[in-house]
């Protein structure tokens, strides 16, 4: 996991909202191992059960910043996953 931080719901939500986002919606993923949440900026974020975190959407980096390393470690974007590797892999 790379020394990733584990990052709580209840916590990742506080830090968020604190800063002045408002949660928009809150629900099981659809494989029901974690939660998804939306917030106002466009952020969508998603925890799984043991931690993991995964941003994405218009305001993924206010998000990351907020959240700190447990979510930079693993935000990504649909433009970071189309990029070609600089060997055209």
């Amino acid at each position: 996991m790379l020394g990733m931080m584990i990052m709580d719901v209840d916590k990742a939500i506080a830090v968020v909202t604190a800063a002045g986002l408002e949660l928009t919606d809150r629900r099981r993923t659809k494989s029901d191992d974690g939660w998804s949440l939306s917030f106002s900026n466009g952020a969508e974020l998603e925890i799984i059960d043991g931690g993991r975190v995964t941003v994405s959407g218009k305001g993924v980096e206010i998000v990351t910043d907020l959240l700190g390393p447990a979510a930079k470690s693993r935000h990504w974007t649909k433009r970071d996953r189309s990029t070609p590797h600089s060997d055209d892999s």
